[in-house]
């Protein structure tokens, strides 16, 4: 099996990250070690560059609640869809 590519990583822990709102907050270590999991040959690079590639196309945002966790963006109350 080839190794995935960084938008293949980024894509996987986008949906990590969504399965797991309201239940778990995640961290960047916990997506790489789930990453580095199921794909051995991936490294610890490529993880911090698919994650870099969630939070500058804003699919993703770091939340701080007594440590750093990556989340999906919270919507405004007011704000119109």
């Amino acid at each position: 099996m080839a190794a995935p590519t960084v938008e293949q990583i980024a894509e996987e822990m986008y949906q990590m990250v969504a399965e797991s709102m309201g239940k778990k907050n995640l961290k960047a270590n916990d997506l790489t070690k789930a990453i580095q999991a199921k794909y051995p040959e991936v490294d610890r690079d490529m993880c911090k560059a698919a994650i870099r590639i969630l939070m500058d196309s804003g699919r993703c945002v770091y939340a701080y609640f007594g440590g750093s966790y990556i989340q999906l963006p919270h919507k405004e109350g007011a704000a119109n869809e």
